[in-house]
């Protein structure tokens, strides 16, 4: 029986496996999905391949620098309780300072890479994690910046990391203000965009239709001439970017000036130069498909208390 890319994939997925093994094991059991598990554990490899069924919405959200690599990972687990378990937290440091040493090149490539400090591979450890805790784990996600200065903030324990990338010749310590403050207000407001530039044409024609058909349903504004409506859009596209821009956005430490502002204002005052180049926000359990049921159960509780 012949197997696919597909299903290599689903093996692993169903056992934790690295790609490699599940393929030697669907090669051997000739494509049988139920047969390969059983080879990996009779290998030794998928003694977790029942827990790794179960859905891992919680664990932590880490953003770290690691000899001047930033980092931003998310490793789940299915209790918030094992999320502060101090076992459970080595292992998403360990993980991510073997992302920041070995800068695997995907999720995929950094399950095969040697863990920090073992001769086990990631998935290895993993597995290791799972039989020692009890509970299905998964390595999800990680974004990496080895330019410029690195920020990271972790909020409340690990539900949301950030991680900011600034470029600047000034030390690390001298931005990590600045980087943790925009770093805070990423972690809070969550922008759409990062900067308006990064807007699509589509997301602006979208904008502008809504905003013309909004001027045409109100008798004030649909009597006015089309010119003017046009340039009455392009103010309210002004108010969508510093709503939806993080660079363009108030900045909530002193609504005076934007987020853009702050950055200029302040590597003026130490004598230097701060340009912002990235951010990547990961919040714990974003998209898995239980954690929105559990927040949609959470609401509905509170409606009914």
């Amino acid at each position: 029986m012949a197997f696919t890319a597909a299903d290599v994939k689903n093996l692993r997925e169903m056992t934790g496996v690295g790609m490699m093994d599940c393929k030697k094991a669907l090669t051997a059991s000739e494509g049988d999905m139920d047969k390969a598990v059983e080879w990996l554990r009779e290998k030794g490899m998928a003694a977790s391949a029942k827990k790794a069924g179960r859905i891992a919405a919680e664990g932590m959200a880490l953003a770290t620098v690691v000899d001047g690599v930033g980092v931003v990972i998310e490793v789940n687990a299915e209790t918030d309780f094992v999320g502060k378990n101090e076992k459970f937290v080595d292992f998403v440091k360990g993980v991510a300072a073997t992302v920041a040493k070995q800068n695997p090149a995907d999720l995929d490539a950094l399950m095969e890479c040697k863990y920090e400090g073992s001769d086990m591979t990631v998935t290895q450890q993993q597995q290791e994690m799972v039989l020692v805790i009890g509970e299905n784990i998964k390595v999800r996600r990680f974004a990496r910046f080895a330019d410029g200065v690195s920020v990271p903030y972790v909020h409340a324990g690990g539900k949301i990391g950030v991680l900011v990338e600034l470029d600047t010749a000034l030390s690390a310590e001298q931005v990590e203000a600045v980087g943790k403050d925009v770093a805070m207000q990423i972690a809070a407001l969550n922008p759409r965009f990062l900067d308006k530039s990064q807007v699509t044409q589509d997301v602006l024609d979208e904008e502008k239709k809504i905003m013309m058909v909004q001027m045409e349903n109100d008798p004030k504004m649909a009597s006015k001439p089309e010119q003017v409506r046009e340039k009455i859009v392009m103010g309210k596209l002004n108010k969508f970017y510093a709503e939806n821009c993080l660079l363009q956005q108030e900045f909530v430490k002193d609504n005076s000036m934007s987020v853009e502002q702050y950055i200029a204002a302040t590597a003026k005052s130490l004598g230097g130069a701060i340009t912002f180049k990235n951010a990547v926000r990961f919040e714990k359990g974003e998209g898995i498909e239980k954690k929105q049921e559990n927040f949609a159960e959470e609401i509905a509780a509170m409606v009914k208390g």
